[in-house]
């Protein structure tokens, strides 16, 4: 297993994955626990700005209970980054075999990017059974996913889609036996967290959450 069972667990218990983009390191405790309070207690903080990794260090010491990693993992290097800043996991765009051997020899769980089946047996082969979908929305949303995802059902994948994943299309994803979780950029944006807009990022991790619960009871 590249990811750790104990977290896949409740990954797929929360069911939505906050994904986020943050620029001053000052927000980062605060996010965390607007989030919190919403019901969402597992976030993706994207390597896209200098602040990243130590906004995930601030997050892991201050609010311990949130289930925080680094996404847009691009280099190896970014790996023992991730690692050092107190990474629960880690997420990258595509599947770069380097970087996901690297993940494993270093135990960090690790979620890379898939598009196509060969991404996916190359997935498989490196001992991935959580994948990131990825982007779910352009490629063709979750008949596509469950079309290439047909040959691999009994092997007990299970994906994350991210990439035009938004409140309106959120639940369909969740209604389908291969996820188990959705990301969405929607649950907390990045002007909402540059507005210190806690309220609208509390209010919409609350209807990520009802939009999982909704769709569970089908």
């Amino acid at each position: 297993m590249v990811f750790d069972e104990a977290i896949q667990a409740r990954v797929m218990a929360t069911g939505a994955v906050a994904v986020l983009v943050i620029d001053d390191v000052a927000a980062a405790v605060p996010v965390a626990r607007a989030l919190m309070e919403g019901g969402v207690d597992i976030m993706e903080l994207t390597l896209r700005t200098p602040s990243a990794l130590e906004a995930l260090h601030a997050i892991k010491i201050q609010v311990p209970e949130m289930l925080a990693g680094v996404g847009t993992i691009l280099t190896r290097e970014q790996v023992q980054q991730s690692i050092d800043a107190g990474a629960d996991f880690g997420v990258s765009p595509g599947l770069n075999r380097r970087i996901v051997e690297r993940a494993i020899d270093r135990r960090l769980s690790f979620a890379p990017g898939v598009a196509t089946p060969s991404d996916v047996e190359t997935a498989i082969e490196l001992g991935c059974r959580l994948i990131k979908f990825f982007p779910a929305e352009p490629l063709g949303g979750l008949p596509y996913l469950e079309s290439m995802a047909a040959p691999y059902a009994h092997l007990g994948i299970r994906y994350i889609p991210l990439g035009g994943v938004y409140q309106a299309n959120a639940g369909e994803y969740m209604k389908s036996p291969l996820i188990a979780a959705f990301g969405g950029s929607f649950i907390a944006t990045r002007q909402q967290i540059r507005e210190e807009n806690w309220n609208a990022i509390t209010q919409n991790a609350r209807v990520a959450k009802e939009l999982v619960q909704e769709a569970r009871r089908g």
